[in-house]
């Protein structure tokens, strides 16, 4: 395969009695790692083949196994572990599966605060039923109505997402709904009481839908690596990177995709503590699609336990607190509707990799260069990704492109030739139909010969058609140079990625909020140091970052010593830091935690509701030690089920107690929580 011309290993001498692969499945690199213990022993890069995952990490897998130490081999393996960018850069992007969220006693106005109809492709229905806030049946679950749904919309979607009012109280009518989908049909299904233990019930809808619509792309990331192991007799356990840096076994993943989003941001923040040694640092994560910014400080990743902000949608399921942008080496460059230069939030492939692949692309670059006034969308190409099959579920349009598509690039506009076309092409992108080339950072790297290995012709000569169309859209006489257009490539995704990590650690500072994105009496300070000129003249004002900045991911040598320079910051890029991902992917423990509520419904009446469902006490003591060992052994299953091996518990409790004037306080609610913690289970897998 042409990955193979684009594996790079890395290999260390040294024995070992035990290796844990780490795997990291990128948007434009599948990264593979070999851990002895706390080193490094080998590791590799290979292209992600999106079309099919297994034939990037089957590269990438070789590669690193061919790197091993004399004397290792297949049978020390005990780990394989993958972190992925998948779900993160399908909500970043909006590419998801067709879903439908069954909502149970919502009224229209809980739809619209949940979002989820704003969701392309995903069919709401709402179904009486739903609890109060004591777990009490509000009214009967209508069970004609789900069943209604799931004859109409279930041979349509790809998943099902259930969330019911006040669930997380009762959790009956989800599991009931559950259960009549599944004796419908064979699709998955997402209850919303199993990932978020909080109320906000629209909140709990949207995740759950985020769930269900994530639920193909793992399993399809899962099946395939499940081949290539297979394939190469590897017979270790399985597991993936959820978002807040911890583990899971892969088929509880399946279960809870929602949970990977941020897998690869938070695999990143685990690597670089584990390659630098540091315990308090910011850390940006530059990839082919994103630049993730996180904060560590006193060796564990700030989490957000309601969750994190991506592409807009917030989940509830704990996160590691990271701001993520569409900013990599891979994004698409374009002028806006204001001409003004863009770059991402969408991903192509460079023309630089393009033209290594198929050089006959570069015959038709210098044509288009060569013309006054070339055709609308010069300079980007596409192509079917091989032996893939839309089968019957196109539209029109999209059939039309479909057939237009070969599997040799042609130019985009004789494929799409509108810009309707052009978004059923992006449609089929996004199934891993077919792929788009654009210029990107990567190219305009190398015009200016800060990376190497691609094709700098097909560079420049891209850089050469957008100075044309930004020249021709301004009615200008003058042209910009390749290399002048390269450079502010350049440095408009240093001010970008300058522009997070600021924004980033500021938002950590409980001082210092912005008030609609506005930054009031700091903002002209802000600006300058992102453009990277001086605030004043006469006045030596400055922001520095007071921790050590950690770069990671294959393109930060390019961009981040300007970075840091802007930031006053402590670079350090450290070793490993173009595959940190795979280190973090397995340097990680298995984490599971389990909330469960006490309150007084009524006068000396204590409910606890815990996941199995609710039991009253008269006492307030006996209900809270019940809600310990409830959710002591709800942790500690949940930590095995996931994969530790014994796994210690931890248990807090959170009172919220109330007065009643001479009769003194009375617990109103209690909150107790345990958290289970192992290391994976090692060894052959059964």
């Amino acid at each position: 395969m042409l990955v193979n011309n684009h594996t790079r290993v890395e290999t260390r001498t040294g024995s070992a009695a035990e290796i844990r692969i780490g795997l990291d499945t990128g948007g434009t690199y599948t990264d593979a790692v070999a851990l002895d213990g706390g080193r490094v022993v080998a590791s590799a890069k290979a292209l992600t083949t999106h079309w099919d995952l297994s034939i990037g990490l089957g590269n990438a897998i070789r590669a690193v196994l061919a790197g091993l130490p004399k004397g290792v081999g297949r049978e020390h393996i005990s780990l394989v572990s993958v972190s992925t960018t998948l779900a993160t850069n399908a909500v970043v992007e909006n590419r998801f599966s067709p879903t439908c969220a069954i909502l149970v006693g919502f009224d229209e106005g809980m739809v619209e605060r949940s979002g989820v109809k704003r969701m392309e492709g995903c069919v709401v229905v709402r179904v009486g039923g739903g609890h109060d806030a004591t777990g009490d049946e509000l009214e009967p679950l209508d069970e004609s109505a789900v069943d209604a749904a799931v004859r109409e919309f279930g041979s349509g979607v790809e998943a099902f997402a259930v969330a019911g009012l006040f669930s997380v109280r009762n959790p009956a009518h989800e599991r009931r709904v559950r259960d009549r989908v599944r004796s419908g049909c064979a699709k998955p299904v997402t209850c919303s009481y199993e990932l978020s233990s909080k109320l906000d019930a629209p909140q709990r809808a949207l995740t759950a839908a985020l769930n269900a619509r994530l639920t193909p792309q793992i399993r399809h990331l899962l099946h395939a690596l499940g081949q290539v192991l297979t394939y190469e007799a590897i017979s270790a356990p399985l597991m993936i990177v959820k978002g807040d840096g911890t583990l899971m076994k892969a088929e509880v993943a399946l279960e809870y995709p929602v949970e990977t989003v941020l897998s690869g941001p938070a695999a990143s923040v685990v690597g670089a503590g584990f390659l630098s040694g540091l315990q308090d640092f910011a850390v940006a994560d530059m990839g082919g699609t994103t630049t993730d910014v996180a904060i560590v400080t006193g060796g564990r990743p700030v989490v957000r336990d309601e969750g994190a902000v991506i592409g807009g949608w917030r989940t509830m399921v704990e996160a590691v607190d990271v701001r993520t942008c569409g900013l990599g080496g891979d994004s698409e460059v374009y002028f806006d509707r204001e001409q003004r230069l863009a770059v991402g939030p969408r991903k192509a492939m460079p023309l630089s990799l393009l033209a290594d692949h198929f050089p006959n692309v570069l015959v038709e670059l210098r044509k288009l260069a060569g013309e006054e006034r070339p055709p609308l969308f010069a300079g980007q190409f596409a192509y079917r990704n091989p032996e893939r099959n839309p089968g019957s579920q196109l539209d029109r349009l999209e059939r039309r492109v479909w057939d237009a598509l070969v599997e040799f690039p042609r130019q985009l506009g004789e494929v799409a030739r509108t810009g309707q076309g052009v978004e059923a092409l992006r449609r089929l992108v996004d199934r891993g139909l077919a792929t788009i080339a654009a210029f990107t950072p990567s190219d305009a790297m190398h015009v200016l010969g800060r990376q190497q290995g691609w094709s700098v012709e097909a560079a420049r000569l891209g850089a050469a058609l957008l100075t044309t169309e930004e020249r021709n859209a301004r009615a200008r006489k003058e042209r910009d140079t390749p290399e002048g257009f390269c450079e502010r490539t350049y440095q408009h995704v240093v001010r970008e990625a300058t522009r997070v990590i600021l924004v980033t650690a500021l938002a950590h500072d409980p001082g210092i909020e912005a008030k609609n994105g506005r930054w009031g009496a700091l903002a002209p300070l802000i600006e300058d140091l992102v453009e990277g000129r001086p605030f004043s003249q006469l006045i030596d004002a400055r922001i520095s970052l007071a921790t050590s900045l950690i770069a990671i991911g294959a393109p930060v040598g390019a961009y981040y010593p300007e970075v840091a320079r802007r930031l006053g910051a402590d670079l350090l890029v450290p070793e490993h830091a173009g595959v940190c991902n795979a280190v973090g992917a397995v340097a990680g423990v298995v984490s599971e935690t389990c909330e469960v509520l006490v309150n007084q419904p009524t006068f000396k009446v204590f409910r606890v509701h815990d996941p199995a469902g609710s039991r009253d006490y008269s006492e307030a003591d006996e209900a809270i030690e019940e809600a310990r060992r409830v959710s002591r052994e709800h942790a500690l299953a949940a930590a095995r089920r996931a994969g530790a091996s014994d796994p210690h518990v931890e248990t807090s409790v959170r009172e919220r107690r109330a007065y009643s004037g001479s009769a003194g306080d009375y617990l109103a609610e209690a909150t107790v929580r345990s958290r289970a913690t192992g290391r994976p289970v090692t060894g052959r897998a059964s």
